[in-house]
């Protein structure tokens, strides 16, 4: 086993960085795109949030969390209902103090993904391995 391999299945919380940044570039590429094209940014975070879900729940469950569970889908659609919620809410408040809708779509990033690691470990993945 090499180096960095022993390192990424020995610490969660790079997995959870990597392919969160992978899901996170997917979906803030989806967002920008829509609010381009002149959706509203709720509709768009709406819009990229549903094909995030889709497309993150495999890649947590696979290679962070390590825990492929039947039934756990309903689960993360449920954190990731709340996760929405807050994240419009910190880009609302952000667009209010003069950001623009791309500018405070990228600063809820941060704080969102501080919670859906914890959210997803304390709800979702329960089972997982403790690595």
């Amino acid at each position: 086993m090499t180096m960095v391999h022993a390192f990424w299945q020995r610490h969660r919380w790079v997995r959870f960085l990597v392919m969160g940044g992978i899901n996170t570039g997917f979906s803030y590429g989806v967002y920008a795109l829509l609010v381009y094209c002149g959706l509203n940014y709720a509709l768009s975070n709406l819009c990229s949030l549903v094909l995030g879900i889709l497309f993150s729940f495999r890649t947590q469950a696979a290679f962070v969390f390590q825990d492929a569970a039947r039934g756990l889908f309903m689960r993360y659609v449920m954190v990731w209902t709340i996760l929405y919620v807050s994240n419009i809410l910190m880009i609302g408040s952000l667009m209010r103090l003069g950001a623009n809708a791309y500018s405070a779509g990228a600063l809820a990033i941060v704080p969102t993904a501080l919670l859906s690691y914890f959210l997803q470990k304390s709800f979702v993945f329960t089972g997982a391995r403790q690595a």
